[in-house]
C-alpha cells in the first residue's frame, strides 16, 4: 500500500493520498495532512499525531486487501457499541412512511437506559428480556413489529460477523392483544362532534380529517399544504409493489375543513407550511376528551379511535378489506381484517332478528 503526498498551493500543508494507480478515482485523499514547516511546538505536536492517524490508515487499509478472499473480518471494520450499529443500518435500509426501525430504535435505547451496548452484550437472554420490555409496555402489533425491526439488524450483524450465532434466531416476535376493546365512533357521533363547538378549532379540524381519512395522528400532525393536490391527499405512505405514495380522494366534509383550516391561517399555506397547527399528544387527547364530553359522547375516546372508527364504517356499509386497506396504508388485509373492525355489533336485536320466527304460542 503506497501513500503519496502533495503540496498545496499556498506550500504550507501536505496532504495525503492512497496510491492505488494512475487511473480516475485511484488516488483518492486519506483525510490527513501536515504543516510543510511547522512554525510553532503546537505545528510540530500536530504532525507527530497526523502521521500516527497516517499510519493507522495505511495498516488498516494493507490489512482489509490482504483479507479479500478469505474469511477473515478485520477487528477494525467492527463497531465497538451496537446502537451506531443500529443507527447506521435504518440510515441504509429506512424507508418513507415507514418507522417501525426508528421507533424500535428509541425503545431500545429506553431499555437500556443508555447510548451504549456492546455487541457482545447483545445475547439471547438480552434478547428475551428486552422483547418482553416491548410486551409490557405496548399492546396489540406493535409490540411484534419493533421486535421483528430488532431481528432484522441483528440477522445483519450476525451476517457482517458480529455474531456465530444469530441470537434472536429462536426468539420470535408476538403481538400482544389488548384486554381492552378500543373505542370507535357511530355515523350519528360523527354528526353530533360536527355539531358541537370546541374550544381548540385546529383540534376539532384535525380530529374530524382523521375521521374522515383514516389517517394517524403523526401523519395529520406533519401533513402539509403540498401533499393536498386537486382533492387528493398523497400520503407519506409508500405502496410496497409501485413504489409510489398512497393516495387518497378526499370526501367533501374532508375538503371542507380543508378550505376552514386555510381561513384560520390567514394566507399561510404555502406547500411547506403544515396544514394544521396542533399541540403534544398528549394535550390534545385532553381537548378531545373535553369536546367529545360537551358532545354527549359517552366513550373514551382518543386519537386512534379515528382511524379505527374510519375503517369500521366503511365496512358496514360493504366496502371491501382490500380497498379498506388501501385507504388506510397498510400492505395487506390482514390489518383489517383483525384489528380495525366491530368486535361487537352495533344493535344486538336488530342482528338477531334474523333469526327464524314463529308463533311462540303454538310452540308451547
Amino acid at each position: 500500500m503506497n501513500i503519496g503526498e502533495k503540496l498545496n498551493k499556498k506550500g504550507d500543508k501536505i496532504y495525503f493520498f492512497y496510491d492505488l494507480g494512475r487511473g480516475p478515482g485511484q488516488r483518492p485523499s486519506t483525510g490527513v495532512f501536515i504543516y510543510a514547516n511547522p512554525q510553532n511546538q503546537i505545528q510540530k505536536n500536530f504532525n507527530k499525531e497526523a502521521l500516527k492517524i497516517l499510519e493507522t490508515k495505511k495498516s488498516q487499509l494493507t490489512i482489509e486487501q490482504q483479507a479479500v478472499g478469505t474469511p477473515v473480518i478485520p477487528a477494525h471494520k467492527f463497531k465497538a457499541n451496537f446502537v451506531e450499529y443500529f443507527e447506521e443500518y435504518i440510515k441504509l435500509n429506512k424507508r418513507e412512511g415507514n418507522r417501525h426501525l426508528t421507533c424500535c430504535l428509541t425503545k431500545f435505547k429506553a431499555y437500556i437506559k443508555s447510548d451504549f451496548i456492546s455487541p457482545v452484550d447483545i445475547t439471547e437472554n438480552f434478547c428475551k428480556r428486552f422483547r418482553r420490555h416491548l410486551l409490557d409496555t405496548l399492546t396489540g402489533e406493535t409490540p411484534a413489529n419493533y421486535y421483528a425491526r430488532f431481528k432484522w439488524v441483528v440477522k445483519a450483524a450476525t451476517k457482517d460477523g458480529y455474531y456465530r450465532n444469530n441470537p434472536t434466531e429462536d426468539i420470535p416476535a408476538v403481538r400482544n392483544p389488548s384486554v381492552t376493546l378500543k373505542e370507535h365512533l357511530e355515523s350519528e357521533e360523527y354528526v353530533a362532534l360536527l355539531n358541537t363547538p370546541c374550544f381548540n378549532q385546529q383540534v376539532k379540524l384535525a380530529f374530524l380529517f382523521s375521521c374522515y381519512t383514516g389517517l394517524r395522528w403523526v401523519d395529520v400532525k406533519r401533513q402539509e399544504w403540498q401533499d393536498l393536490q386537486n382533492g387528493t391527499l398523497i400520503t407519506r405512505i409508500i405502496q410496497q409493489k409501485t413504489g409510489k405514495p398512497v393516495v387518497l380522494t378526499l370526501h367533501p366534509i374532508a375538503l371542507a375543513i380543508l378550505e376552514e383550516i386555510k381561513q384560520l391561517s390567514f394566507g399561510k399555506t404555502t406547500s411547506v407550511n403544515k396544514v394544521f397547527s396542533l399541540p403534544t399528544a398528549n394535550g390534545a387527547n385532553k381537548v378531545l376528551g373535553e369536546w367529545v364530553k360537551r358532545a354527549g359522547v359517552n366513550k373514551y375516546v382518543t386519537w386512534s379511535c379515528a382511524r379505527l372508527s374510519f375503517s369500521i364504517l366503511l365496512k358496514d356499509k360493504n366496502v371491501d378489506d382490500v380497498t379498506i386497506a388501501y385507504l388506510m396504508g397498510h400492505t395487506t388485509t390482514r390489518q383489517v381484517q383483525q384489528t380495525y373492525k366491530r368486535h361487537k355489533p352495533k344493535d344486538q336485536s336488530e342482528a338477531i332478528s334474523h333469526l327464524p320466527s314463529f308463533n311462540i304460542g303454538t310452540f308451547l
